[in-house]
């Protein structure tokens, strides 16, 4: 069986489109996870279930996204001793700014990372981060990542200099 460092939660299904982004890129750095939906409001103790016993089922990181109340990074964050990344989702009248105060706004003792509305890649990429503190695999995975993040700027950046003439 493969091993799963990561568990992906979200509160609902109308998350998974952004959710997705933190998908693929464990996928392009090999990285296990598993994902599911689950309310901390609609299905409470299923939801504690498996945030309590994360640790004990070999993950490593929790990723949680949510929108509006955006409760479920929070929750989990109480019931794991495990680091978690929360991702607010933009939906409602606030369009995620909700969400965004929910996630970042823990009380002191119960942390959660907190990323861009809508930032599941740069979730992602902050577990790898962690992760990478114990497989030299992944930080040198990461090393070329960035690389190529600066690469494709550059890259950027000579096509408008030449459009412009300033090349």
């Amino acid at each position: 069986m493969e091993k799963k460092d990561v568990l992906i939660l979200m509160g609902s299904a109308s998350d998974l489109p952004i959710m997705k982004k933190a998908a693929a890129t464990f996928d392009e750095f090999g990285v296990g996870y598993d994902l599911h939906v689950l309310s901390v409001h609609r299905a409470p103790a299923r939801a504690m279930e498996v945030a309590g016993g994360a640790r004990e089922h070999g993950y490593r990181v929790v990723i949680c996204g949510a929108g509006m109340a955006a409760h479920l990074a929070g929750a989990v964050a109480a019931k794991t001793t495990l680091p978690v990344i929360g991702v607010p989702i933009a939906s409602g009248a606030l369009a995620g700014v909700d969400a965004l105060y929910a996630t970042v706004q823990m009380p002191p003792g119960v942390p959660v990372a907190t990323v861009a509305i809508g930032g599941a890649r740069n979730a992602a990429v902050l577990a790898v981060q962690m992760l990478s503190l114990a497989e030299p695999r992944l930080a040198e995975l990461l090393t070329g990542f960035k690389a190529k993040l600066s690469e494709e700027v550059l890259e950027v950046d000579r096509k408008v200099r030449q459009e412009l003439g300033n090349a």
